[in-house]
């Protein structure tokens, strides 16, 4: 844990410095709807493993909750039309709390008695004795885990998932502004966002955080299912989060919820996420072969080439890189294994070079106007910070 809050502690560093330098955002510029549609696409496709695969762990829980949130979700909508706008916004949990209770009986009952391991892990309600052992309130305090450990090996892979977290957040900003229908974020704001994210991290390695931070996925795919864009309830989910942070036993009940009906409901979550990079592609021609060979060879790469660093990775976490600097091969393996980071180098290099016959083409006039701090006027009323709080950062920042 002290190693890791040392490689938390410089990796941000590299967040902060790509952030509030504008650098991120000056490369943003190299940006077409070309290179956003499989950035985004496998910002959610690339999650594939952590879906029906962990589904199948428990398929008398998963897969229930997989069909009941696509019917409850979906098709009821139609059968009691004056419901919904409830069911739109309510039907995850109250599909959660079903199957939630549903393996809370299964547990009791003794279904998973005489199981093997794993699907103990992945069933009951009860695994590794969670309510039992939380405490009932602990404050985290800055290196609750001793003074932090600063080694090489350990730094430069973080520093390698440093930028991976940039090109991964990237591809969900992108995801969220489309799903919230909020223009396409202008550079300055993915700068401000990757520099806050590094802030982010450093907190984390400060308070003893096991890892990074990364804009998270499922919550833009939530954004799309839900259909609530608001500021107001990322701020009230905050403020629960730093709750349960706090009162342990509440922390626990919550996390006793079995793996396998999360995994239901990020094959739901992430699955519109990667639908949502699909329709940039229509701000672009999409009867161009030059753009149908840029976005087939960059979907193909960007699944392929990380499937072969994680097959040849082996199980001390050295991957294929091996060449005499270990920090070169912690950067590079780290880099290679992320599908979107993948996709967003090949994308920004094919699209950059290979020459285009118009520039609408490439999908530009769609988007450059987003890429300045007011080139569209709805930029500040989407972009700008709560609270008033832009009075009291310097210009630079903003």
């Amino acid at each position: 844990m002290r190693a890791i809050q040392g490689s938390l502690i410089v990796s941000s560093l590299i967040n902060i410095v790509i952030g509030y330098s504008n650098a991120w955002g000056n490369l943003t510029r190299f940006f077409s709807p070309i290179v956003i549609v499989p950035v985004v696409c496998l910002v959610g496709l690339g999650l594939f493993a952590r879906g029906f695969p962990q589904l199948g762990n428990c398929v008398e829980i998963g897969l229930p909750m997989l069909i009941l949130l696509v019917i409850g979700q979906q098709y009821l909508q139609h059968i009691f039309p004056a419901a919904g706008s409830l069911l739109e916004k309510f039907a995850l949990l109250v599909c959660i709390g079903i199957i939630w209770s549903f393996a809370a009986i299964l547990t009791v009952a003794g279904a998973y008695n005489n199981v093997r391991e794993p699907t103990k892990l992945s069933c009951r309600i009860d695994r590794s004795f969670l309510m039992s052992s939380a405490p009932w309130i602990k404050i985290p305090y800055p290196f609750q885990w001793g003074t932090p450990i600063f080694r090489a090996s350990h730094v430069f892979g973080m520093m390698g998932a440093a930028l991976v977290s940039s090109a991964e957040s990237t591809g969900t900003f992108y995801a969220a502004s489309r799903l919230a229908g909020a223009t396409a974020p202008p550079g300055h704001v993915l700068s401000r966002s990757i520099g806050l994210q590094g802030v982010g991290q450093l907190l984390e390695g400060i308070f003893g955080a096991v890892v990074g931070t990364a804009a998270a996925v499922e919550n833009v795919g939530l954004l799309g299912l839900a259909r609530v864009g608001s500021r107001r309830a990322v701020q009230i989910s905050t403020a629960f989060m730093i709750f349960f942070s706090i009162f342990g036993k509440f922390g626990a009940f919550f996390a006793s919820i079995p793996l396998p009906i999360f995994a239901a409901i990020y094959c739901v979550l992430y699955g519109i996420v990667a639908a949502t990079g699909i329709t940039f592609i229509q701000f672009a021609n999409n009867n161009s072969m030059r753009n149908i060979y840029i976005l087939g060879l960059t979907l193909f790469l960007g699944i392929s080439i990380p499937q072969y660093f994680v097959m040849n990775t082996d199980n001390a976490g050295h991957g294929p890189v091996k060449t005499h600097g270990g920090w070169f091969n912690d950067i590079l393996n780290t880099i290679f294994s992320s599908s979107p980071t993948v996709a967003l180098i090949v994308g920004t290099l094919l699209d950059n070079t290979l020459e285009a016959r118009r520039i609408e083409e490439r999908g530009l006039p769609w988007l450059i106007p987003f890429h300045r701090r007011k080139g569209d006027s709805r930029n500040e009323e989407f972009y700008s910070y709560p609270l008033r709080i832009s009075e009291y950062i310097p210009t630079r920042f903003l």
